[in-house]
This record gives C-alpha cells, sequence and structure tokens, in this order.
C-alpha cells in the first residue's frame, strides 16, 4: 500500500490550498482515511478523517475552515484548506486506516498505512 501526497507548497495568510492523497494498493471505499500535520517542534496532531461511508470529522479548531472528501473511483483523498493562517504551516500527512469499514478515528495509531507529508508553510 502506497500513499502519496501532493499540493503543499508556500501561501500568504488568507490563502487556501487543496491537498491531495493518492493510494495504491488498498481501496478507500473500503477503509477510513485521515490527515494529520505536524509543526515544527510540536507532536503530529488530527486534522480531519473520512470514513469508509464518507461520514467526516474534524479537529474542532480547523472545522470550517478544512474539507475532507474523497473519490472512490480515483482513490483519492483530498483536503480543502480555506483562510489559511501561519498556525496552519506543518508538514501534511495522509493516513489510511488498518481495519476494513473503519470509522474516521481521531488515533494515529489506528492508521496503518502514512505518506511521506508535503510541507504547508504560511506566511504572514
Amino acid at each position: 500500500v502506497q500513499l502519496v501526497e501532493s499540493g503543499g507548497g508556500l501561501v500568504q495568510a488568507g490563502a487556501s490550498l487543496r491537498l491531495s492523497c493518492s493510494v495504491s494498493g488498498r481501496a478507500i471505499s473500503r477503509y477510513a482515511s485521515a490527515w494529520f500535520r505536524q509543526a515544527p517542534g510540536k507532536e503530529r496532531e488530527f486534522v480531519a478523517a473520512i470514513s469508509w461511508t464518507g461520514i467526516e470529522s474534524y479537529r474542532d479548531s480547523l472545522r470550517g475552515r478544512f474539507t475532507i472528501s474523497k473519490d472512490n473511483s480515483k482513490n483519492t483523498v483530498d483536503l480543502q484548506m480555506n483562510s489559511l493562517e501561519p498556525e496552519d504551516t506543518a508538514v501534511y500527512y495522509c493516513a489510511m486506516n488498518s481495519r476494513r469499514f473503519s470509522s474516521g478515528t481521531i488515533y494515529a495509531s489506528d492508521y496503518e498505512f502514512w505518506g511521506q507529508g508535503t510541507r504547508v508553510t504560511v506566511s504572514s
């Protein structure tokens, strides 16, 4: 199973970015997926998740600005990020749950497969 993120970059505060995670080797239609992020000097934290049925969940502080979605036909999971703030600067990771027909949990330990990450830098 491979997860490859793309779409990161350097943007100014207030801008939008759309991250994409391309998954190979496992059908996302049967597994939950999620996005996590890790800022410099901080621990990895949950951003958003989507269950195998498409139910979304978000970190409370990001709800309303970030939107997770998936395309089962393309086997991709996207993260739309709007009104970006300098505090959103981090490496963003895509992850896939280890259990079939799983819900989107907030715990990194529930996710077996991870991408290499894509860097997002938001300047003020």
